[in-house]
């Protein structure tokens, strides 16, 4: 991602809307740079089922495990391949109510086979509705 053009992150954009997960959850792409990614989720009645009518609190989980990979998918260079997510935790805070939600995640560290997120959910008025945390593994092609 680091010198993608203007034009690659709005394929990149368009490609994330057009995943099927993605598009039933009412997700796109807003920002996406080195170790950063930002998410929005309309919330609609397939989303709504939390506390008070919020997004529904596993949904919100899935939210940090998406934000987080497209975060940290821009600091993977040739020799790395995904292994998957190790652990995800959240902490609910507030029920997250409002016309859209926002995952914001960065990565902390970046190792040989771990990295660490964070991700903060905020609802449209920036209210921290959740804060997530994920350890993802990794592997560097050629190791075994």
């Amino acid at each position: 991602m680091v010198g993608a053009s203007p034009r690659d992150s709005e394929r990149w954009a368009e490609t994330f809307a057009e995943f099927p997960l993605h598009k039933a959850l009412g997700l796109s792409l807003e920002e996406r740079r080195e170790g950063f990614a930002r998410i929005c989720m309309r919330p609609s009645t397939f989303t709504l089922g939390g506390v008070g009518g919020s997004v529904h609190g596993g949904l919100l989980a899935a939210l940090v495990d998406i934000a987080m990979l497209e975060a940290l998918s821009t600091t993977f260079d040739a020799t790395t391949q995904a292994m998957g997510t190790a652990d995800l935790n959240i902490t609910y805070l507030r029920p997250a109510l409002g016309a859209r939600i926002y995952a914001e995640a960065t990565v902390l560290r970046k190792g040989r086979s771990l990295a660490v997120t964070e991700v903060s959910i905020v609802d449209d008025e920036g209210r921290l509705c959740a804060k997530g945390r994920t350890i993802y593994s990794l592997r560097t092609v050629g190791d075994r």
